[in-house]
């Protein structure tokens, strides 16, 4: 019994994801990232793995560039993969509070990475006046993913509300 009224004393302090705080990058900046995320003790945090593009064109030759698109077409297909495993997990975009990108060289930009393409698809994604929760976020060029028709993989950390 002393057990349960401890806890209904310490319930009202216990945090929860809706105390999730999301720190703007300074100068009044608007690219669409966090500077920081603090997330509350007794938040339950979710991981999951990296996720890479489901074929878009099944009739290009498998495992090629066509068959996957470009670095912005991947990058919408992948967070829209990502998007539906959250929901599977009763989560929303809006409660991710990290997210790694890997990004490969494209032979059009002479082996660079196309950021620009990566940053169309994921605005359509984060920054939203519907989604407008930001996670902070690493972006890296690898030299090759898995399949050589990989452009992007992201992972992401969620925080369950």
């Amino acid at each position: 019994m002393r057990k349960f009224l401890l806890f209904l004393l310490l319930a009202p302090t216990l945090a929860t994801a809706g105390d999730v705080v999301r720190h703007k990058l300074p100068n009044n900046s608007t690219f669409p990232i966090a500077a920081a995320v603090e997330v509350p003790a007794g938040a339950t945090t979710v991981y999951l793995s990296g996720t890479v593009p489901p074929v878009a064109d099944a009739t290009a030759p498998a495992g090629t560039l066509a068959a996957y698109g470009d670095t912005e077409q991947q990058t919408i297909n992948v967070l829209k993969a990502i998007q539906a495993q959250l929901e599977g997990l009763g989560l929303t975009m809006g409660d991710v509070v990290k997210m790694q990108v890997y990004l490969v060289g494209v032979p059009a930009m002479d082996g660079r990475m196309d950021f620009g393409g990566f940053m169309k698809g994921y605005s359509q994604f984060f920054g939203t006046e519907g989604q407008p929760n930001l996670p902070v976020r690493s972006t890296f060029q690898v030299a090759a993913l898995a399949n050589p028709g990989f452009l992007v993989e992201i992972e992401v950390t969620a925080v369950r509300p």
